[in-house]
């Protein structure tokens, strides 16, 4: 099935933001007034969806502009901390020298995605970012038409349950991660279209047998 554009997700697809996110919650929980996240919930919220973590922490839906507004400013401020995963410029690189158009669709505000992905940034023709929490499905059709591809090789790659969601919501093939937010087994109770082990499972998929460099 050959994929002309990829249409990735940052936070735990392409950048390890996870241990910043646990370090960083409960201070927001605070601020906006929703429940805690003690050490014991957090494997029980990695098998929830998105509206289910909402109900379990007793979010306000009303709330989620500004806590998300509240979270990339944090981002922004803790970009030092916030590393890609090993092996993600050698795919994304090797995906691009293969003819897949790059598109990058997250919550994050642009800037922060762009620092975070820094030299590889140059390696995405599609930015589309500050996405609400169910806000992708929208974002996904503006890319797609953008880029001016057919829908049926189309592929999003994210590591939640609602960006498979969102993927089936546009008519658009997706892919899930195994090393980000969402437990591997919450992603495969959906049957995505791909679920990739390993960075390198990306590049493999897309391209075919183009050979692996492992970056350092």
């Amino acid at each position: 099935m050959p994929y002309t554009l990829a249409i990735f997700d940052l936070d735990g697809t392409l950048a390890d933001s996870f241990p910043w996110f646990l370090r960083t919650i409960n201070d927001v929980a605070d601020r906006f007034g929703f429940r805690r996240v003690a050490d014991e919930d957090v494997e029980g919220l990695r098998h929830a969806s998105s509206r289910e973590i909402l109900n379990r922490l007793e979010v306000p839906l009303w709330k989620l502009p500004a806590i998300a507004r509240h979270a990339r400013r944090l981002k922004a401020e803790a970009a030092s901390e916030i590393s890609l995963f090993a092996g993600v410029e050698t795919m994304l690189r090797t995906l691009a020298e293969n003819g897949v158009q790059l598109a990058l669709v997250t919550s994050d505000s642009e800037a922060n995605a762009r620092e975070k992905l820094g030299e590889a940034a140059s390696l995405f023709s599609h930015f589309d970012c500050s996405a609400s929490i169910f806000g992708k499905p929208a974002k996904f059709r503006r890319v797609v038409r953008r880029a001016g591809v057919d829908p049926s090789r189309v592929i999003a790659i994210g590591d939640e349950v609602r960006d498979i969601e969102a993927a089936r919501a546009v008519g658009i093939a997706c892919g899930a991660v195994s090393w980000g937010y969402a437990a591997p087994a919450a992603l495969r109770a959906h049957e995505p279209d791909h679920m990739f082990e390993h960075m390198r499972d990306i590049a493999e998929t897309l391209c075919g047998n183009v050979g692996w460099i492992s970056e350092a």
